[in-house]
């Protein structure tokens, strides 16, 4: 098992101050990297002979509308040699959801983009293919941003009594 201190230090000295924020979540190193800097710091993680990430587990959107930047992008990589797990983030402007894509470095980046696209409006600036995968392609709204309220206020058929509320 590769030692968290280690990575965050490799990272650290390639990536200077692109690297944001380190913590471990979950019993999981994660760290947060500028969104200029996200590909590089996954090639390095890759490719580099100490570290060897050279497996993506996930990749996915989040989307947390009362920050500055709101939406983000999940990586999660595994080393298989050594049993070794790390979250990879980065965070994006509202108005510009973009960050380029890893399709070149994971093959099996492009269908987790293309999700991630298709719910949260996340643009992959050079993916192959960067269209819907999942919902049709003339909606025009992305289902898993933040931006409406969970329930609709107007509906009259609802008991809250059934949901645990009073009424």
């Amino acid at each position: 098992m590769i030692e968290n201190q280690s990575i965050i230090n490799a990272v650290r000295e390639k990536s200077g101050n692109q690297l944001l924020k380190t913590e471990i979540l979950h019993g999981m190193l994660t760290m947060t990297v500028t969104s200029e800097s996200i590909h590089d710091t996954l090639r390095f993680l890759k490719e580099s002979p100490g570290l060897k990430f050279e497996f993506l587990t996930d990749l996915c959107g989040v989307h947390y509308p009362d920050e500055p930047l709101p939406f983000g992008v999940v990586y999660q990589m595994h080393n298989m040699r050594e049993q070794t797990r790390l979250r990879l983030k980065t965070f994006l402007p509202a108005e510009n959801p973009e960050v380029v894509t890893v399709t070149d470095l994971f093959s099996a980046a492009n269908w987790m983009e293309r999700e991630t696209f298709d719910f949260y409006g996340i643009v992959f600036t050079g993916h192959p293919n960067l269209i819907r995968i999942l919902n049709v392609e003339y909606l025009d709204y992305f289902p898993l941003r933040k931006e409406y309220p969970l329930e609709d206020p107007t509906r009259e058929d609802k008991d809250d009594r059934f949901f645990g509320r009073e009424a």
